[in-house]
């Protein structure tokens, strides 16, 4: 690694997530729901947010056709019980299914999580989009709803799972020019993304955020002691570090904190190498966005 690692933590917070099969009759329509299905929104608002973990080949799919594996994920109230978050995260999740999924040509949904901690049945908000035409039926071993549509039927299993896991895991690569940016940042993405049970939910973002904030209304604003263009203005209160222009971050979510620990190594480990990224940092603040701290150097 040529890049400085600074003796910091990143701060993470518990979340429930569901991780589901998508799987459709064309790689164009698998692409386009998979993207569309996990875009912002994002927990930072409120509502939820999603990643793509991996593509599948037609054998490794339930239908065997080509899939990809998809992570949404909801946040925690610790101030109300369990029941309540898990009901918000079923109606967002219900409209990522119905909106960004459902609507797409021959797509269909399995569940992706065997050891869950429990199920989210979907009849309710994603099955009765079939208006009481909607039926169950066994096939590929699980129970699905079929769907119909004026296209073809879609096809969603009867009961999604739901788990507790680790999200906002972070780091931040200080970087001298737009070259580093790039190339740091697809080299992090493509070692991270081989790790089972993991996301990027923003990829490389360039709005590295802070809780606390001027205008409510807008929510996590700018991390500003950090952004380049006020070092002049802001003086001695800037922690941009001499030479750096660009300090983009790269969000983890994962199945476990195993797996965050594995993806935020090796996506350090990979960008640091790159010339012209100096030093790798992260975010956190003070416990006031979650109750896990992640060390950068006791990954190594």
């Amino acid at each position: 690694m040529k890049a400085e690692i600074e003796d910091t933590y990143a701060e993470a917070f518990d979340g429930l997530y569901s991780r589901v099969i998508v799987t459709a009759g064309h790689i164009e329509v698998l692409c386009k729901a998979a993207q569309q299905a996990t875009a912002t929104p994002a927990i930072v608002i409120g509502r939820t947010e999603g990643g793509i973990e991996k593509y599948l080949n037609k054998q490794e799919t339930p239908d065997k056709r080509e899939g990809v594996i998809l992570q949404f994920w909801g946040g925690i109230d610790e101030n109300k019980p369990l029941e309540s978050s898990l009901k918000k995260f079923e109606a967002e999740l219900s409209f990522r299914l119905r909106q960004d999924i459902l609507v797409k040509p021959f797509t269909a949904v399995f569940d992706a999580l065997p050891k869950s901690e429990g199920k989210i049945g979907m009849m309710e908000r994603v099955g009765h989009c079939g208006d009481g035409y909607e039926w169950t039926e066994e096939r590929y071993g699980r129970e699905l709803i079929v769907v119909p549509l004026m296209v073809s039927n879609f096809l969603i299993e009867n009961e999604l799972g739901y788990a507790r896991g680790v999200m906002g895991a972070n780091f931040w690569f200080m970087c001298k020019t737009k070259r580093a940016v790039m190339e740091a940042g697809k080299k992090a993405l493509d070692a991270i993304h081989q790790v089972e049970g993991v996301v990027t939910p923003f990829d490389v973002c360039s709005a590295g955020s802070k809780p606390e904030t001027r205008f409510p209304l807008i929510g996590p604003t700018t991390n500003h002691p950090y952004c380049h263009s006020l070092k002049t203005k802001l003086g001695r209160s800037s922690k941009v570090p001499l030479g750096v222009k660009y300090i983009p971050e790269i969000v983890i979510n994962g199945t476990s904190m195993k797996a965050v620990k594995q993806a935020m190594k090796v996506g350090i480990q990979t960008a640091s190498a790159v010339d012209g990224v100096v030093r790798v940092s992260a975010g956190n603040y003070g416990g006031k966005l979650g109750k896990h701290k992640i060390g950068l150097r006791g990954l190594f």
